[in-house]
């Protein structure tokens, strides 16, 4: 197949920039110590929407169901994360890829990748509508506005990637600590009656405190929302550097403390909100203003300060604060599942950053409906879903790999991965199915409760039956037998982007044949999988001619195309349609049966309309199919004419360098012989004088003279054909037969000058060097002084009749991107301009007859095209000289050579065709 070299936009490049989103974190990368990458994971736990739903389902439930809650779901989301943290250490990858490879397949896990982030824009949402809430009690800043402000304020940080985020959090942790274990010290001290009044406050649903089973299932739904913050701790651990003997126990260390240790401080500070929310209520705030964090601690630091200004300027500072830490991680996180989500629905990735912007608008947006006001409803709905994700991958790596039915290591790229895996999909559906069930009260009040619980214990052992029915077929569509038993650093060129990427983050595509990166593996639009038919089958399609390729659309893919499509849209829909049914209820909108009758009838009716355009967009799918198929012939049909027209060029050049030599040999070799005929007529006339004994002195002056001009003439001849051989050996200029070295330009200029004296001080014609001494090259000097010497002696040939003055100039520049320039001119007599298009041409010259071969200015068009890696251009005018100007690169640019190289790998039966 034509390959076609891939350009990324210049961020999508920058690894600093994109941080290795959808790839393997290369090593290195990184760079950064444990302690480094667990406390920039750490500070991600800043969010104080865990202050948020501490107070919310205290106030609700109760302390006792509350705490109870945080207990039995803490551990349980500790133990849940605890081995995803540790596969996203030890393969490298953050958990959309990790998801991929257990469980989910190529394209299944784009729904883990919905789910994701859509935790990252909720939560963002979440704590910017806490954030802008503090600056409106502080500022008096309009709310909409302190959105817009919070929102956006966060892009230029993440932009730059874990690298800003790392300084981000190194600068902030001291202070965020200081100011958010401060005033629970002084609290404790001046009112310790707080904590009896804590642990007997019974929460708005039941008086009297005690535990209930049913509020303890609720409050427990809204908890297990948190289990997504794995996700976000992993993204972090991916950089964390390879486990070594010395490095042993701070990585394990790092990985428990910023893994399932965050769980931990979480559970400690939705304690403190709990706390904190018993505190405002008894110091005269509303149940609504006890929730928010900002209320929370400004009567905290009154405590503190005794001062309400300074108070609320502290608490204004540590919300700020714990804002820009946590919403920095879910943008950024949000901005690398975007990535894997739609680099596998469009194949186009137009770069990490674009994502970044697109997370922060959708959360802005929530922000603007007012989702701080839903908050209890917004997160029960969405743990169903991610608790079922959560579960079938945990059942993954725990149970399956352990088993033998998952392979024991995280496979990621397109190449190998089928692009469904009914083990975590499935799972995930029917874990979700029935917690969504169960949360809809149809299974009964305490299946209403628990919902999160079912829907983690279903979509574990869905996972484990489904695997084993399947007997694990569907996690490897073929496997790697190319890099993956090749060490990790092992750098390899892709084929397609010609960029160098670590061995884990490359596969061997046989639509191409030769090494590709993931990432232009997942881009691919023209292969169609090819690389996972079977060998028959892809031997088959290689060997299909362009006109055999059809399409044939199919009824029952596009009836099942659209209905998949509908379905999406219709549960879209209908949560937009229940969400804005919901704020009308919270903002004291009617919410009676005619208004339900009015929005199922609009609800109908737009997705009536929305039929319409998903059908369209159907039959446009696969127009677009079509249309590729009808490209793919093209290019193969370009390809077997470009291979035609190749073989045909070969063999006219070789025609022409046949003639070529045969005329430029032929006129030396005729002169030879006719020498050497003559010679050995002379010797046999020589020789019958002598047997006559008339070979006088007369005769032998004849004779030497004739001998003499023959052996004059055989030996000009033969010095002839030996300098055509060694100008033909130059044509073939090998790259890599000569060595670099480092030398200064003048220095080296000037001395193969000199060593054309002999030649200069023959003419008249004297040479300039204008060179500056600082130019130190790291190059080819044998090769660049080939060059001065075929110019000059092209000048001195045929720029200057013999006995004319002339002059010759060498200046020498380096220019701003490092590369040098070289100007060569003459003030001679000029090339015509009819004959400047054929002057690089091989044999042509004007002066064939008198020693020209044609061969010198091709010579020094090969060497700096090839050799030097640069450019020659000709300025010529009848009448008015010569000008040669060569831009080559200062440092020459290495060039492996390919051919030695694979010769020298290990050889397996596998690698042959």
């Amino acid at each position: 197949m034509l390959r076609v070299r891939r350009e990324y936009q210049s961020w999508v490049a920058n690894e600093s920039l994109e941080d290795y989103a959808l790839r393997y974190a290369a090593s290195s990368y990184r760079r950064w110590t444990p302690g480094v990458v667990a406390n920039t994971a750490i500070g991600g736990i800043s969010f104080l929407a865990l202050e948020a739903i501490g107070a919310s389902i205290t106030l609700s439930f109760g302390f006792l169901n509350a705490m109870a809650a945080v207990l039995v779901v803490s551990l349980v989301i500790f133990l849940v994360s605890l081995p995803i943290a540790y596969w996203c250490s030890v393969a490298n990858v953050d958990i959309d890829l990790l998801t991929r490879g257990a469980g989910f397949g190529y394209i299944g896990s784009t729904l883990t990748s919905l789910i994701y982030a859509s935790f990252t824009f909720i939560f963002f949402a979440i704590e910017t509508a806490i954030w802008a809430q503090a600056l409106q009690l502080a500022l008096g800043l309009n709310l909409v506005v302190g959105y817009l402000v919070c929102s956006l304020v966060i892009i230029p940080i993440v932009f730059f990637g874990v690298t800003s985020i790392n300084k981000l959090q190194a600068w902030t942790q001291p202070i965020w600590v200081v100011l958010l274990v401060a005033p629970f010290v002084f609290i404790l001290f001046k009112d310790p009656d707080l904590l009896h009044a804590w642990v007997e406050f019974g929460g708005a649903a039941r008086e009297g405190g005690g535990f209930n089973v049913l509020l303890f299932g609720v409050a427990s739904g809204v908890l297990f929302s948190l289990l997504g913050q794995i996700g976000e701790q992993a993204d972090y651990l991916r950089f964390l550097p390879d486990r070594t003997a010395t490095n042993r126990r701070a990585w394990w260390g790092a990985l428990l403390l910023a893994g399932p240790g965050w769980i931990v401080i979480g559970a400690l500070k939705i304690c403190a909100g709990s706390l904190l929310a018993v505190l405002a209520l008894r110091m005269g705030s509303s149940a609504a203003q006890a929730m928010e964090p900002i209320h929370m601690f400004v009567h905290a630091y009154e405590h503190m300060v005794g001062v309400p200004v300074a108070a609320l300027a502290i608490a204004t500072i540590f919300v700020t604060v714990s804002q820009v830490k946590i919403n920095v991680t879910n943008a950024y996180s949000g901005s690398l599942a975007w990535s894997n989500c739609f680099v596998r629905l469009a194949h186009y990735h137009p770069g990490r950053v674009v994502w970044l912007v697109f997370n922060v608008v959708i959360a802005l947006l929530l922000s603007l409906l007012g989702i701080f006001e839903t908050l209890q409803a917004v997160l029960s709905v969405y743990s169903t879903l991610v608790i079922a994700w959560i579960g079938a991958l945990v059942a993954d790596l725990v149970v399956l790999k352990r088993t033998g039915i998952s392979p024991p290591y995280i496979e990621f790229k397109r190449a190998h991965l089928y692009n469904f895996n009914p083990v975590g999909c499935g799972a995930t559906l029917i874990a979700s199915a029935v917690a969504v069930v169960a949360y809809a009260g149809a299974l009964g009040e305490l299946a209403q409760a628990f919902f999160g619980f079912i829907a983690l214990a279903v979509a574990f052992v869905s996972a484990i039956v489904i695997a084993y029915a399947t007997g694990g077929r569907y996690y490897i569509a073929r496997p790697d037998q190319h890099y993956r038993s090749q060490s990790a650093r092992t750098l390899v060129e892709c084929c397609i982007c010609e960029r160098a990427y670590e061995a884990p983050d490359m596969a061997h595509c046989p639509f191409y044949r030769g090494p590709i990166c993931s990432l232009c593996c997942g881009l691919e639009l023209h292969c169609h999988d090819f690389c996972k038919r079977p060998r028959g089958r892809q031997d088959e399609a290689s060997e299909r001619s362009p006109g055999g390729l059809r399409f044939r659309p199919h009824v029952l893919r596009r009836v099942g195309r659209f209905l998949a499509v509908l379905s999406i849209a219709a549960a879209l829909l209908g949560a937009a349609f229940l969400l804005t049914y919901r704020f009308m209820e919270l903002n004291g909108g009617s919410a009676n049966a005619s208004v339900v009758n009015v929005m199922e009838r609009l609800y109908v009716a737009t997705l009536v309309l929305a039929s319409l355009g998903i059908w369209w967009i159907v039959l446009s799918h696969e127009s677009q199919e079509q249309s590729e198929r009808e490209l793919l012939g093209s290019m193969r049909h370009l390809e077997q004419t470009r291979k035609t027209l190749v073989e045909s060029e070969k063999l006219a050049s070789l025609g022409g360098l046949v003639a070529g030599v045969a005329h430029e040999i032929n006129t030396p070799v005729g002169i030879a012989v006719s020498s050497a005929s003559y010679l050995s007529d002379r010797t046999e006339a020589a020789q019958a004088l002598v047997q006559a004994g008339r070979f006088d002195v007369a005769a032998q002056e004849k004779y030497l003279r004739d001998a003499g001009e023959s052996a004059r003439l055989l030996l000009s001849n033969a010095r002839r054909v030996a300098q055509l051989v060694l100008n033909f050996k130059q044509l073939a200029v090998d790259r890599i037969t000569e060595a670099r070295h480092r030398f200064d330009l003048k220095a080296h200029l000037e001395e193969t000058i000199r060593d054309l004296q002999p030649k200069l001080g023959e003419s008249q014609v004297e040479v300039s060097i204008e060179v500056a001494s600082s130019i130190q090259m790291d190059s080819y000097p044998v090769s660049l002084a080939q060059v001065v010497t075929n110019l000059t002696i092209n000048s001195l040939q045929h720029a200057f009749e013999p006995g004319e003055r002339g002059h010759i100039v060498i200046r020498a520049t380096l220019r701003e991107d490092d590369e040098v320039r070289i100007e060569y001119s003459d003030d001679g007599r000029g090339i015509d301009a009819e004959l400047v298009g054929r002057i690089f041409e091989p044999f042509f010259t004007t002066r064939r007859m008198i020693g020209g071969s044609g061969l010198g200015l091709y010579i020094v068009n090969q060497i700096v095209t090839r050799q030097l890696d640069g450019s020659i251009a000709l300025e010529a005018h009848a009448g008015r000289g010569v000008r040669f100007v060569l831009d080559f690169p200062r440092v020459a640019r290495y060039t492996p050579d390919v051919g030695q190289i694979l010769a020298a790998l290990p050889r397996r039966p596998t690698d042959e065709p």
